[in-house]
């Protein structure tokens, strides 16, 4: 693997630093703003300038075709373009439309969904919020029981979803639901888009230990959803999720480069003070920070080993619960040593706390790290068999 870029990717890696340079809002460059998600500004005037400026060139949906307002760009110059963007923490305006849903119309919907909801998608007139996980359906997905029933032209939804992401700011869902109970779980399945205003639909904000808002619980209450809102075949949305899936694990470059932000921001902080600088009374602090360095470097190489197997049409499969299991336990050992460099400031929470009290939002925030889209405990199972071919137990 040549970590190097060539010609054209160079010349590409500077097309893109030119144009966030140009026109990416002031107040970004200035201040980014960490303590509000992508979603809750979602409405912001700035958020939707830059909205706009992605849209013109197709860059807010790099990997779309361009007959649907995508930019067709390689798998190396979407990586490369995230790397960019996560360097001048331009924010993410994209959501799970452009990630997931966008993505698997193209493959799935009908002209009908495709006419409707992408241009709505890349216009941001539409959010959307995923409706996969029950309270007995997380890792085991397809244990789920929301069931929809065909009722003339519609189905009607009761059930539950939870670990909702930001099912409190979107007007559309995603949504998994059971069409069949009669046929082994994973067979009985089917994809829906749901509007978020459909009478019978009560969200219930879930507050994190960080006290933020992300996740909710969704109750369904015979819900009706036009069956021209299915996605694909009745019963076939297991394998419809499946694809929406693999566009959700795309590269994590981005959350890397915003970890190796931490870092050298917690450098910076630990060299504070002079005499009385974290260091110069704490010593090990040095060896510490220089292991974290190492390790999101070390991250980083993953992921450049993730991409360029994809570039090569490889599937990356324990190399990628490789660098997640790596990835996420690394976050936590920053968030660790970001505590130790504020010592008894890291109690201090809020607008007038060191750094407004992200650190140790940060640390709280991480501890949920190795749970969600597969815990290390499943990553490393499947390291084990996959990579190292050990026997199952």
């Amino acid at each position: 693997m040549d970590l190097r870029d060539t010609r054209e990717e160079a010349a590409w890696r500077q097309e893109v630093r030119a144009f966030i340079d140009r026109e990416l809002p002031q107040r970004f460059k200035d201040a980014p703003l960490e303590d509000e998600s992508a979603a809750a500004l979602w409405n912001d005037p700035d958020m939707q300038t830059w909205r706009r400026k992605l849209v013109e060139r197709g860059w807010i949906a790099p990997s779309w075709p361009k007959e649907y307002g995508g930019a067709a760009l390689s798998l190396m110059q979407q990586f490369i373009m995230g790397e960019e963007m996560a360097e001048a923490r331009a924010p993410s305006v994209g959501g799970a439309g452009i990630s997931m849903v966008g993505p698997t119309l193209i493959v799935h919907g009908t002209e009908e969904q495709k006419k409707y909801f992408l241009p709505k998608i890349l216009s941001g007139e539409t959010l959307f919020c995923q409706g996969f996980s029950e309270p007995e359906a997380g890792s085991d997905l397809a244990a789920l029981r929301t069931r929809a029933v065909r009722d003339g032209d519609d189905f009607v939804i009761n059930g539950q979803k939870i670990w909702t992401s930001v099912a409190h700011h979107a007007n559309w869902m995603f949504v998994l639901a059971r069409t069949d109970p009669d046929v082994p779980k994973h067979k009985g399945i089917s994809y829906f888009l749901l509007e978020m205003k459909t009478p019978g639909i009560d969200v219930r904000e879930l507050p994190d230990i960080t006290g933020d808002v992300l996740f909710n619980e969704v109750f369904f209450d015979n819900v009706r959803v036009p069956a021209k809102n299915l996605v694909g075949e009745e019963n076939r949305g297991w394998y419809i999720a499946a694809t929406t899936l693999d566009f959700e694990r795309a590269s994590a470059i981005g959350a890397i480069v915003q970890l190796r932000q931490q870092v050298e921001r917690l450098i910076r902080l630990a060299k504070e003070g002079s005499d009385q600088s974290p260091i110069r009374r704490n010593p090990s602090l040095r060896q510490e920070l220089a292991d974290r360095m190492i390790e999101v470097e070390v991250t980083r190489m993953m992921a450049y080993q993730v991409v360029s197997m994809l570039g090569r049409g490889l599937i990356p499969n324990y190399q990628a619960s490789m660098l997640k299991t790596f990835a996420t336990e690394t976050v936590q050992r920053v968030s660790r040593t970001g505590m130790s460099v504020l010592g008894l400031n890291g109690g201090l929470y809020g607008s007038g706390a060191p750094e407004k009290g992200v650190i140790p939002r940060s640390y709280l925030g991480s501890l949920g790290m190795t749970i969600a889209a597969g815990t290390s405990e499943i990553q490393r199972n499947i390291i084990a068999q996959r990579g190292l071919g050990l026997p199952r137990q």
